[in-house]
């Protein structure tokens, strides 16, 4: 323990002596919140259905059918009743729900109008915006072919639908960009300081010393990571805080939770950093290999600006070795709905997985190197 701390507080000076490690871990997040919290804007689609028909006539069949053929839709569960569909949202299973009422039968062979409901998950706000268009043209066409021929003129269509959006029922893009965001900063402050630490060391010809000194490989690894992890944390915290401040993020589930969360993600993010800097060389080696196995994976095949189930088969693999893909599923569970741990609990364990198998790595080859 005394030799972790001596290592941690021997990293501690060397970081606050260093403008460069303070400026990527204090103020970059700050800069890369405000320029793309404000800038970013994306249109995202591909949508799960859940479909709760309590009607069970032909005529609500042709309806579902119409959503499953459109080629928007996937029908990807069959819900009994609200608390199913509040439970698949919850768990990411779907994206959407649609609920037919008990009469539509009815009320469309007398001529009546009908209300269907499609409740749409909004924590993806651009999502969201397409599901509703996709949901209004369907109900439109289906409803002119269920309306007989000669009423046409004479009476109003005999669909109409309530679309109604849980978690953000503004459509606010923000609310979806800035989680992503969080987890793309925190990614990027862990990453680059824990690899250029090691790195510069090399360079600096005092990584001979620590070869020298009797330090364990798992004592010097734990004690490099922890002011680290202690600063990132603090940044990341201090992004969520700044969020809520400047972009009105909710927080509607539980702040341990949060904290959980991020600790899992940090590590493995300092964990990645570690393992490449035991592969580099030189700084800007470290730099380049940073962004290829951390910066663009969290960016592209998280989740965070492409849904993964837009993707193709092969790629969609490559995103389960993705730490930030979980992250996300977890961050917006407990920020945006609310959920408790029993919706997130599978990206926690993955979470987990990936911090101690990047640690694990890190430090073997990290031992390779001192012997």
């Amino acid at each position: 323990m005394y030799t972790m701390l001596a290592v941690g507080g021997k990293e501690l000076r060397q970081v606050w002596r260093d403008p460069r490690t303070l400026l990527i871990l204090l103020f970059i997040p700050a800069f890369f919140l405000l320029l793309y919290g404000y800038a970013l804007n994306f249109d995202i689609r591909h949508i799960a259905l859940a479909v709760q028909d309590r009607d069970g006539t032909p005529k609500s069949r042709e309806l579902i059918s119409g959503f499953v053929n459109s080629g928007y839709f996937d029908l990807a569960a069959v819900a009994r009743s609200e608390a199913d569909i509040e439970r698949l949202m919850n768990t990411n299973e779907i994206r959407a729900a649609l609920v037919i009422p008990e009469d539509l039968g009815r009320r469309v062979r007398a001529g009546e109008r009908a209300t269907v409901q499609v409740l749409i998950n909004g924590d993806n706000a651009n999502t969201a915006t397409t599901v509703m268009g996709y949901a209004l043209r369907i109900v439109t066409s289906i409803s002119g072919q269920l309306q007989p021929e000669q009423r046409i003129v004479e009476r109003a269509p005999p669909l109409t639908i309530e679309p109604r959006v849980w978690f953000n029922p503004e459509l606010r893009s923000t609310l979806f960009l800035v989680p992503g965001l969080i987890a793309y900063i925190a990614m990027i402050t862990a990453v680059v300081s824990t690899a250029l630490s090691v790195v510069r060391e090399k360079e600096r010809g005092t990584m001979e010393q620590v070869r020298m000194a009797p330090v364990g490989t798992a004592a010097f690894i734990i004690g490099k990571t922890i002011p680290y992890f202690g600063i990132s944390l603090a940044s990341a915290v201090g992004v969520v805080l700044a969020s809520m401040a400047l972009f009105d993020l909710p927080m509607r589930g539980s702040w341990m939770q949060l904290l959980l969360a991020l600790s899992l993600y940090l590590v493995g993010a300092l964990g990645t950093g570690l393992f490449v800097s035991t592969v580099a060389d030189s700084q800007q080696m470290a730099f380049q290999m940073a962004i290829v196995v951390a910066f663009l994976p969290t960016l592209i095949l998280s989740g965070f600006i492409f849904p993964i189930s837009s993707m193709p088969g092969f790629v969609q693999l490559l995103t389960y070795v993705v730490p930030a893909r979980y992250f996300l599923v977890a961050l917006r569970s407990i920020v945006l709905k609310g959920a408790g741990p029993a919706a997130f609990w599978p990206d926690l364990v993955a979470l987990a997985v990936y911090a101690t198998s990047v640690m694990a790595l890190a430090s073997v080859r990290l031992a390779r190197e001192r012997r």
